[in-house]
C-alpha cells in the first residue's frame, strides 16, 4: 500500500511515493529542475500562475511512476497536498481561474491590511484573528476588489494554492480552519469564519470554500485528473496543509511543547501551544495547527527570521578564506570558545523583522578588539548570533505559554553544522532531534492518517527515521553570551 504526497512551493512541485508500512520513499521528483518563475509587474508584486503548478505536478507525478514500475496504480491509496502559504486564488462557477495567483511573498496587500487593522481595532483583531490582517490572503483578496473590480464581480470562491491544485484534482472545492486562519478568515473566538472582518472588507461570506477536516477526505480523484497523472479515478485526498505546519507535521510535531524549525537562507521557528493566546506585539504569527479543535485548541505560532543562513553564506564569500567549504569553516570556527571571546553578531541584514517589530535593523558586529579576534571569531559569532535570534523568537512563543521540550528538525542548511545545533541545545535548554524527511513525505503520511491507514499520528510517525539528538551541554556559558547578544538588541 501506498501513499502519494504533493508539496507545492513557489520554486518547484515535489512528489512523493511513501510505501505505508515501511515509511519509506520509494519515488520523488520535484519540477522544473530550475527554479519556477516569479511574475512581477511592479515592486513589491509576486505572482504565478496556477496552471504552472499543475503541469509541474503532472511531471512530477509522471516520473515518480517511472522510478517505481513495481507500483501499481490500484496500490495508492491516497493523496496529501502541502503548499506555499497565504497565497489567492480566484476562480468562477467552472473553477477557471480568473488572474494569477498573488503568492505569499507578494506585498501590495500591507496597506489595506492595515485599514483593516485600524478599522476593526488592534485589541480585536488581536484577540479573535490573533493577528493583524497585515499582507495575508484577506488583504490580498481586498486589493483585487478595489483594483480589479471587474475580476472581483466574476469570483465564484477564492482559495489558497493548496486548495487550488486539490480542487483541480477533485472537482471539490473545500477549504480546512488551518487554511482559513492562515488567511486570516478564522475567528478564535467564534470558532468560525469571522464575520466581522468579512464585513470590513465588503466580502460576501459564500465566496469562501466550504469547511472539512485537515484530515479526512476532501475529494476525489475525477477520471479526467486520474488519466493525466497516471493515478486511479476515485483516488482520495485526504490532507491539506501549508507549508510550515505540514512541515511541523513531517516532524512529528504536534504537541504542546514541540517546536520545528529550519535554518535556511532564512530561519523558521514553529512552536505548538495548547491554548488560544496571541503576541500583544504581533512579533509572531499563531495559526491553527493541522490537529486545532476548539475542543483542544493546537495553535502552530510561527516566527520566520529574514537574516539567517544568508549571514554564514555572507561569512563564506567575504571572511572565509577563498575555497573554505562550510564543513572547514565549522572547524575553524570551533577553534574558538562558547561566546565566540565576547565577539557578538546581530543577523539582522537581510530586510526588516517582524519580531523586531518590523525594524530594518542591519546585521551589526559588536566587542571586536583587533589585538585578539580574527576569522574564526567572526564565523563562530554568526552562528551564535543566528542561534540567539532562534531563541529571542522563542521567548516569544515562551510569553504566549509555549513550553519548549524538544525541537525538531531535517539534517539540512544550518542544522548540518555541529556549532549551530549545540549552540541551539545550550541556549535553549531543549533537545534537538534530526530527522530525514521532507515535506512531500510529510504530506503522504499526513494522507495515511486522513485514509485511516495509520489509526493514529502517532503510528504514522513510529517509522520517521531520527538521525541524531542533541542534549543541551553547557548552558551556563551559552546562556551568558545569549544575554550579552541581547544587550546590543
Amino acid at each position: 500500500m501506498y501513499l502519494l504526497g504533493y508539496d507545492i512551493g513557489s520554486s518547484s512541485v515535489k512528489a512523493s511515493l511513501v510505501e505505508s508500512a515501511s515509511g519509506k520513499c520509494v519515488a520523488s521528483a520535484f519540477y522544473p529542475e530550475t527554479e519556477a518563475p516569479i511574475r512581477s509587474l511592479k515592486p513589491g508584486w509576486a505572482e504565478q500562475d496556477p496552471a504552472q503548478w499543475i503541469s509541474y505536478l503532472k511531471a512530477a507525478t509522471q516520473d515518480v511512476l517511472r522510478q517505481a514500475p513495481q507500483v501499481d496504480k490500484q496500490d495508492v491509496k491516497a493523496i496529501g497536498i502541502s503548499y506555499q502559504m497565504h497565497g489567492l486564488v480566484c476562480v468562477d462557477k467552472n473553477l477557471q481561474v480568473l488572474r494569477p495567483s498573488i503568492i505569499w511573498c507578494d506585498s501590495r496587500a500591507v496597506p489595506y491590511g492595515q485599514r483593516a487593522f485600524t478599522a476593526l481595532g488592534e485589541e480585536w483583531c488581536l484577540t479573535h484573528l490573533l493577528n493583524s490582517p497585515g499582507n495575508f490572503t484577506a488583504a490580498k483578496l481586498a486589493w483585487v476588489k478595489e483594483n480589479e473590480p471587474d475580476v472581483f464581480e466574476r469570483i465564484w470562491k477564492v482559495m489558497l494554492p493548496g486548495e487550488y491544485v486539490a480542487a483541480w484534482l477533485t472537482g471539490t472545492v473545500c477549504t480546512t480552519a488551518s487554511g482559513l486562519s492562515e488567511g486570516i478568515f478564522w475567528d478564535f473566538v467564534e470558532n468560525r469564519p469571522s464575520e466581522r472582518l468579512l464585513s470590513c472588507f465588503g466580502f460576501d461570506p459564500s465566496i469562501l470554500p466550504e469547511i472539512r477536516p485537515s484530515f479526512g477526505e476532501q475529494g476525489v480523484l475525477t477520471c479526467a485528473a486520474a488519466r493525466e497523472l497516471g493515478l486511479k479515478e476515485g483516488t482520495p485526498v485526504t490532507y491539506r496543509a501549508g507549508d510550515q505546519p505540514n512541515n511541523a507535521l513531517s516532524l512529528g510535531v504536534l504537541n504542546p511543547g514541540q517546536i520545528a524549525s529550519t535554518a535556511g537562507t532564512s530561519g523558521v521557528v514553529y512552536g505548538v501551544i495548547g491554548q488560544v493566546a496571541h503576541d500583544p506585539l504581533s512579533r509572531v504569527n499563531p495559526f491553527a495547527h493541522v490537529n486545532h479543535t476548539a475542543a483542544s485548541p493546537r495553535l502552530g505560532v510561527l516566527l520566520c527570521i529574514n537574516g539567517t543562513g544568508i549571514l554564514n553564506a555572507w561569512m563564506r564569500r567575504n571572511v572565509a578564506p577563498e575555497g573554505l567549504s562550510y564543513a572547514q569553516m565549522n572547524e575553524l570556527a570551533a577553534s574558538v570558545p562558547v561566546g565566540s571571546d565576547g565577539v557578538s553578531i546581530l543577523p539582522f541584514g537581510n530586510g526588516a523583522e517582524r519580531m523586531l517589530e518590523n525594524r530594518d535593523t542591519g546585521c551589526s558586529i559588536h566587542g571586536v578588539n583587533f589585538n585578539r579576534h580574527g576569522r574564526a571569531h567572526l564565523l563562530r559569532a554568526a552562528q551564535e548570533g543566528i542561534v540567539f535570534s532562534f531563541c529571542y523568537g522563542i521567548e516569544i512563543m515562551q510569553q504566549m505559554g509555549l513550553q519548549i521540550d524538544c525541537i525538531h528538525a531535517g539534517r539540512a542548511n544550518m542544522f548540518l553544522s555541529p556549532i549551530f545545533r549545540q549552540t541551539l541545545a545550550g541556549t535553549s535548554g531543549a533537545t534537538i532531534e534530526l530527522y530525514d524527511t521532507d515535506g512531500s513525505v510529510g504530506a503522504a503520511r499526513g494522507a495515511g492518517i486522513g485514509a485511516g491507514v495509520y489509526a493514529t499520528p502517532d503510528e504514522a510517525f513510529s517509522t520517521l527515521s531520527r538521525l541524531s539528538v542533541v542534549e543541551p551541554e553547557r548552558c551556563d556559558e551559552y546562556r551568558a553570551a545569549y544575554e550579552r547578544w541581547k544587550s546590543y538588541l
